[in-house]
């Protein structure tokens, strides 16, 4: 599966748009985890739990989009897109959006 953020997949024709696909997952850090990253915020720095956190959710969320996709029978997603937003306080969603795609034959 090809996966871009451009509008076309360099070197291929788009035969066909399949539409819209997505994946998302909602995320909550564990209880610990808040309460040293509450910590580690008071004195600045990278909170090394919650990117932990979001790049895992990132994963599966594309994981999620790319199933989508090839379910409609898509051969790339172009125009790739993530959005997160706070959900409540502690948890999170994380988004992942394209255009599923037909590529034309080489």
């Amino acid at each position: 599966m090809i996966v871009t953020t451009t509008d076309t997949v360099p070197g291929r024709e788009i035969a066909h748009v399949v539409g819209l696909v997505r994946g998302n997952t909602v995320r909550g850090a564990h209880a610990q985890h808040d309460l040293s990253a509450w910590m580690k915020n008071l004195v600045g720095g990278e909170i090394h739990e919650y990117t932990k956190l979001m790049a895992e959710a990132r994963e599966q969320a594309l994981d999620r989009l790319e199933s989508e996709a090839r379910a409609s029978g898509a051969d790339a997603i172009v125009g790739l897109r993530f959005v997160t937003c706070e959900i409540d306080t502690g948890a999170a969603e994380f988004l992942a959006y394209g255009t599923a795609v037909k590529l034309a034959p080489k």
